[in-house]
C-alpha cells in the first residue's frame, strides 16, 4: 500500500500545520456522499491512532485509516491553485468514475472488495 504527496501538496500541508500551530499530517479519509457515491475527507492529524496507517513523502505524513487503505492505495495527493482557488487534488487510481459535477466518485470493485 502506498500513497504519496507532489512536492507542492508537501509544501501546502507543511505551511497549513505551521499556521495551525499543531498537527503533524494531513487525514484523508473516505465516506459516502454524492450522486456517485463516495468523497474525500481531509483534515489534520494530531496524533496518530491505532489503526492509522502513515506514510511519509517529501519529509510530510499523511495519515489514513486502515479500514480506508484499499481505496487509496497507489494514490497520489498534489495541491493545485487555478486563479483565486486552491485545493488538494487525489490522482487516484481506484476511481471508476466521477460524477458530473466532481464533487464525488464511484470506486472500481477491485477497491471496494
Amino acid at each position: 500500500m502506498t500513497i504519496t504527496l507532489t512536492e507542492n501538496a508537501a509544501r501546502q500541508i507543511q505551511q497549513q500545520i505551521a499556521r495551525r500551530g499543531n498537527g503533524i499530517a494531513l487525514r484523508i479519509g473516505i465516506k459516502k456522499s454524492g450522486c456517485s457515491g463516495f468523497s474525500y475527507t481531509y483534515d489534520f492529524a494530531d496524533e496518530i491512532k491505532n489503526d492509522d496507517q502513515l506514510f511519509t513523502s517529501h519529509d510530510t505524513q499523511v495519515v489514513v485509516d486502515t479500514k480506508d487503505l484499499p481505496f487509496f492505495n497507489g494514490s497520489q495527493i498534489d495541491f493545485i491553485q487555478e486563479g483565486l482557488s486552491s485545493y488538494f487534488k487525489l490522482n487516484n487510481p481506484n476511481i471508476d468514475n466521477t460524477c458530473g459535477c466532481g464533487e464525488s466518485f464511484n470506486l472500481k470493485e477491485s477497491a471496494k472488495a
